[in-house]
């Protein structure tokens, strides 16, 4: 309870940064507003389409009566838009990061330097190749997030537990890639793999859902995660500071003292450095 409390409060300590720092909210909103357009309109297709893809995907439902052929076909149209929706929220900060990873990079060291200082060891990396690394552990972090909302997509026709169970474990899969996503620009600054990032979140699950989840509820209502998107990326960079148990920011930080982190091992040295953990 206590890491979900704390997940929560660097969501809300985040968007407060960003809107002390108003140049740097500003910074983070055009890729997050082009970001929000493409999916709007590939939502807006999807929308027209589904039902000749329900029809598509179902012909084993020709021969049968005219109330049960559109109703099977109706709930697959409504479940493969929903699906598609939940998909959309996980890969909209992985989207927009790529499109503004020169933005994001520079308001998340921010956050880091108002917290303290940057890390020790810090990656550096040509623009071309750290969007060429960005989109590597996207495309990772995506096929991950497939093995889970696929499964989830059919188990959404089974009664009751379509309804209730799945569109709860739904938010809950997605808030965790999300915070995933969002962490990377402070973890790849720390030379740490995308494999070593989700095992870090796995052994920090509460931590992840109580930062992910409810951002991917507000992600859902149209329009909000284009202003909740700087503030994510900087809530993202302070929840990393306790994964990796960097030293808290001297006097009072804002929003309260942050959460113990991981234990030394998982801080410095840096990931590449001697002694460093693999």
């Amino acid at each position: 309870m206590r890491d979900l409390g704390a997940g929560l409060r660097y969501l809300g300590r985040g968007q407060q940064w960003v809107l002390t720092h108003g140049r740097w909210f500003g910074f983070g909103l055009l890729p997050a507003l082009i970001t929000l357009v493409l999916y709007a309109a590939a939502l807006t297709a999807l929308g027209f389409w589904a039902d000749d893809i329900a029809t598509w995907a179902t012909p084993f439902a020709d021969d049968w009566g005219t109330t049960g052929r559109a109703l099977t076909r109706g709930v697959f149209a409504v479940m493969l838009w929903l699906g598609v929706l939940m998909l959309a929220v996980v890969t909209f900060a992985a989207v927009a990061l790529l499109i503004g990873d020169p933005f994001y990079e520079k308001l998340s060291e921010q956050v880091e330097e108002s917290e303290g200082e940057l890390p020790e060891g810090m990656v550096e990396e040509s623009l071309l190749r750290g969007l060429w690394t960005s989109l590597r552990d996207s495309l990772y972090v995506l096929l991950r997030t497939l093995l889970f909302t696929i499964p989830l997509f059919f188990l959404g026709f089974v009664p009751f537990i379509g309804q209730t169970v799945v569109p709860v474990v739904g938010i809950c899969v997605s808030g965790f890639f999300l915070t995933l996503e969002l962490a990377s620009v402070g973890l790849q600054r720390r030379g740490v793999p995308v494999r070593e990032r989700l095992a870090m979140l796995r052994r920090r699950k509460a931590l992840a859902l109580g930062f992910g989840a409810p951002l991917v509820l507000a992600f859902l209502v149209p329009l909000l995660a284009v202003p909740l998107m700087p503030g994510a990326v900087a809530g993202a960079t302070l929840l990393v500071r306790d994964l990796v148990g960097a030293p808290p920011a001297p006097g009072p930080a804002m929003g309260g003292p942050a959460p113990q982190g991981l234990p030394p091992a998982y801080g410095m040295p840096q990931y590449g450095q001697p002694g460093a953990p693999r």
